[in-house]
C-alpha cells in the first residue's frame, strides 16, 4: 500500500493578546491536501533539526504571508519603519529552501515563498515595485472585498521550454497579483518561467534541481479547482511528491 505524502507547510509567526502564536493560512493548507498531508511547521529557527525534518517530509510548500523577507538577507537597503517582519519566518525558511532542493524534496514557493527563494539562491528583492524602473503597481486595494484582491488581474506570458509548459500550461494565462514586493535580481541558477506584462518575474524554477522546485509570485491557492492553470502546478507538485514518497 503506497504512503500518503507528507506536505511541510512553513508557518508565520503572530502575536494575538499576549502570546506568540505559529499559523498557517487556510487556503494554503487546502491546497497543499492536493498533494498529501499538510504538516504545519513552526518558525523556531534553530530550534527546529532541519536534516531529521528533511527525512520525514514528501514536500515543501512556503507561503506567501503579511510579512516581508528582511532585507539585510539580500544586502538591501532597510526598510521603512512599520514594515511587516517575520524574522524567525527568515531564520527558518532560508537555508531550508537550498537543503530541501538540494536533497531533491519538491519544492513550492508563493508570493513571500517565491521571494524567499529568490534570495535563498542569492538574488535581491524590489521593496517598492510599484516605484522601481517600469513596472505597474502590482498591489491589491485593501478597501476591495477579497473577491476582487484575488480576482484575475493581468496577463502572464509562460516562457516555452519550461517546467509550466511542462504542466500543460498555455503561453498566456490570466493571474491575480496582490504583491508590493518583487525579483529585482534573480538568484544564481534560476530559470525565468513567466514575465508579467510589464517585464516582472513571475515564476521560476531552478535548473539544477533534482526534484521539482518552483516559485510563483501570484497566489494559485486562492480557489484552486476553479482556475485549470493554479490546479495544474499543484498537481505538478502533488505528482512529484507522491514520487518522493514512493521512492522512502
Amino acid at each position: 500500500m503506497s504512503r500518503v505524502p507528507l506536505i511541510g507547510v512553513c508557518a508565520c509567526t503572530r502575536q494575538i493578546g499576549h502570546h506568540g502564536f505559529h499559523i498557517a493560512g487556510d487556503k494554503y493548507l487546502r491546497a497543499a491536501a492536493i498533494a498529501g498531508v499538510p504538516l504545519v511547521i513552526p518558525a523556531l529557527g534553530e530550534l527546529i533539526d532541519r536534516q531529521s525534518l528533511l527525512e520525514s517530509l514528501d514536500g515543501l510548500l512556503f507561503t506567501g504571508s503579511p510579512s516581508n523577507v528582511e532585507p539585510h538577507h539580500y544586502q538591501g537597503p532597510a526598510s521603512e519603519p512599520g514594515t511587516p517582519h517575520d524574522p524567525s519566518r527568515d531564520q527558518l525558511t532560508l537555508p531550508l529552501i537550498r537543503e530541501a532542493v538540494d536533497a531533491g524534496i519538491p519544492v513550492l514557493g508563493i508570493c513571500r515563498g517565491f521571494q524567499e527563494m529568490n534570495v535563498a539562491f542569492g538574488g535581491s528583492l524590489y521593496q517598492k515595485v510599484h516605484e522601481a524602473g517600469p513596472y505597474q503597481d502590482h498591489r491589491e486595494r485593501p478597501e476591495d472585498p477579497v473577491e476582487v484582491q484575488y480576482g484575475l488581474s493581468h496577463a502572464l506570458h509562460v516562457q516555452p521550454g519550461g517546467l509550466l509548459a511542462r504542466l500543460g500550461l498555455p503561453a498566456e494565462i490570466r493571474v491575480n497579483s496582490l504583491h508590493g514586493q518583487g525579483v529585482e535580481r534573480l538568484g544564481a541558477g534560476l530559470r525565468i518561467e513567466a514575465l508579467a506584462p510589464d517585464g516582472l518575474i513571475e515564476a521560476f524554477s531552478v535548473e539544477a534541481a533534482p526534484g521539482f522546485a518552483l516559485g510563483v509570485q501570484w497566489h494559485p491557492e486562492w480557489k484552486v479547482h476553479e482556475h485549470p492553470a493554479y490546479l495544474a502546478l499543484f498537481q505538478g507538485f502533488a505528482e512529484a511528491c507522491k514520487a518522493r514518497a514512493a521512492q522512502r
